[in-house]
């Protein structure tokens, strides 16, 4: 492939990643403005039970599709005495679960449903009433879905590039992988872009499926990076609720690794589909930091208590 032929992807790929992170924001901006107040209360109810905040947390990370959005208002509402810091920390593990939502989107090739949704918004912007307002989200929603799509047609000739799989080489070592995710969803601010390049990159055969494993475990440590700069500037039980995120997050990925290989060797003999399989290792992942954090929710709450008084 042509160095210009690169160079041509590489600026196709990178427009529809900005315009999927601004669909993203967009659309996540619409349901906070769209809930308001009300949206605020239902939260301080629901999370006084962490079960509740937990399933909240993973629908409205489902709805958003983003996590780093989802725990960045779980911040802001720990600091505006919303909800409390407690209340606050199921709501991270169920945002983790609740991400995975977009590696299904990707895998089951429900990008292509992005166009209908575009189209479908302008019907309902013509709605009586306040039906209308949706027109909006749902013209965010198929972008995001419409981004996906484009970045998967324009990496699909990278394939057969030796350069690329010179450089795709390097993912082969865990640590790197591991480091590609952490960094590439700081940077991006979402773990969803990173998860659906990586899965989109499984699809081309890009990356190979276990070394993508770890990009997708790496992407749920950088994803707290966006809770963590946004608490810099707020109280203390703000700046409490963001750290207490990246700890869950970094001991679910320091139980998980050592399962990892058994894990996706089992599930790779039993689902011949890769970008599935992939899916279905992000979810059980998920859930077992979940599960982890709801072990150590109590003690490590009385950690960050003492440690942030």
């Amino acid at each position: 492939m042509a160095e210009f032929s690169v160079f041509e992807v590489f600026v196709s790929v990178a427009a529809a990643v900005v315009l999927f992170v601004y669909a993203l924001k967009g659309f996540s901006k619409d349901v906070q403005e769209a809930g308001g107040e009300a949206l605020r209360r239902v939260l301080s109810r629901i999370t006084a039970r962490p079960l509740t905040g937990f399933f909240a947390g993973a629908a409205l990370t489902a709805l958003v599709q983003s996590s780093s959005a989802v725990s960045g208002i779980a911040v802001a509402l720990v600091e505006a005495g919303t909800i409390s810091f407690r209340g606050s920390l199921p709501v991270f593990l169920g945002a983790n679960v609740g991400t995975t939502s977009t590696a299904w989107l990707v895998a089951l090739d429900a990008t292509m449903l992005g166009p209908l949704l575009i189209l479908l918004s302008v019907v309902v912007t013509l709605l009586p009433g306040k039906a209308s307002l949706f027109g909006r989200s749902i013209l965010y929603l198929g972008v995001i879905l419409l981004a996906l799509q484009m970045i998967s047609d324009a990496v699909q000739p990278l394939k057969d590039s030796t350069e690329i799989a010179e450089w795709m080489a390097y993912a082969e070592n865990p640590f790197v992988a591991l480091a590609i995710g952490i960094f590439a969803t700081a940077l991006l601010q979402s773990s969803s872009v990173v998860v659906g390049i990586a899965i989109i990159a499984v699809q081309q055969q890009l990356i190979g499926f276990h070394d993508v494993l770890y990009v997708i475990v790496g992407a749920n440590i950088g994803t707290t990076s966006t809770a963590l700069i946004s608490s810099l500037s707020m109280s203390a039980v703000a700046r409490r609720s963001a750290f207490a995120n990246l700890v869950f997050n970094v001991l679910g990925v320091v139980a998980f690794i050592p399962v990892l290989p058994w894990i996706s060797g089992w599930v790779e003999t039993s689902i011949a589909s890769h970008d599935i399989a992939v899916a279905v290792i992000h979810l059980v992942f998920n859930l077992c930091v979940a599960m982890v954090g709801f072990v150590v929710l109590k003690p490590l709450a009385r950690r960050m208590d003492s440690v942030f008084g």
